[in-house]
């Protein structure tokens, strides 16, 4: 049984969602088994980092979690909603909204301001309203200077940022990042962090993957472990670094000991993956 983090919630009037429940998911693609047998539970807030090497499942977990997969088998309940989809996408107007953002963002073919307004038309926000609120998403997002430029002119991490902030315009229950962060510079790097950690101020739950152990213990309330589509460990980020310590300190089965290899295995890829990027 995987070790389920011990976290204190956040006061009950900003969770927004349920905690979700993943029982017993496989997900097979053309026969193959590229999700194993997944049981974890994710809480109703804080923010949970879904680490592993590449090839290891990660991505395929998010998109599971967002409803754009279903499983095979197995089951997912809880999240914003006990029936029915998890990837509403009308917050503005009271109902349930998941929110997903993949490493590379899609930009409209308009300014930057449009890009974010366009959004709030949709969601039929007055329209004496609309300048403000997006000039207020662009500050956040400091691109307070480049609100007139063509969106696909921006720089990748201006992109990044700008897909963000389109995305936090809404006020999501919970937002899911797919590795938002992996080509972006330093600066921009900081900027989708602190973006990120805003939003789970306000009590959006935080789902984000990455394979940067770094990035993950600056961010992490909780550590999902996944490697070979297999979660191998979710604990809350102290317990987690404590794991190859405390292995050395006390006796343990073959089969711990042998999952404990994986692990230890897969952080170290990831660690020597991040040195030689650097």
């Amino acid at each position: 049984m995987l070790e389920q983090p011990n976290r204190a919630p956040k006061s009950a009037a900003k969770r927004r969602c349920k905690p979700m429940h993943f029982e017993n998911v496989v997900l097979k693609i053309n026969g193959i088994e590229l999700i194993q047998h997944i049981n974890c539970t994710l809480q109703a807030t804080g923010k949970t980092i879904v680490l592993g090497p590449n090839g290891a499942g990660k991505s395929l977990f998010l998109r599971l979690m967002s409803g754009l997969m279903e499983p095979t088998s197995g089951s997912i309940t809880g999240g914003l909603e006990e029936q029915g989809s998890l990837a509403h996408l009308d917050q503005l107007s009271g109902t349930p909204c998941m929110s997903l953002v993949f490493q590379n963002p899609v930009m409209l073919r308009r300014t930057a301001f449009e890009n974010i307004a366009f959004v709030l038309r949709h969601h039929r926000v007055a329209r004496h309203e609309i300048a403000a609120k997006v000039d207020a998403a662009l500050a956040i997002a400091r691109l307070q200077t480049r609100g007139q430029v063509p969106a696909r002119r921006l720089s990748g991490g201006e992109q990044q940022r700008l897909a963000l902030a389109r995305t936090l315009i809404v006020n999501p229950h919970a937002l899911l990042l797919d590795e938002p962060t992996a080509s972006l510079d330093p600066l921009s790097t900081s900027i989708v962090e602190d973006m990120i950690e805003q939003a789970d101020q306000m009590g959006t739950k935080i789902v984000l993957v990455t394979h940067d152990i770094k990035q993950a213990k600056r961010m992490a309330d909780d550590i999902l472990f996944i490697h070979l589509g297999e979660v191998l460990a979710h604990k809350s980020k102290r317990a987690f670094s404590k794991t190859r310590e405390a292995s050395r300190r006390r006796p343990i089965s073959m089969a711990a000991y042998q999952r404990n290899k994986v692990l230890t295995k897969g952080a170290l890829k990831i660690g020597q993956a991040n040195s030689n990027r650097n």
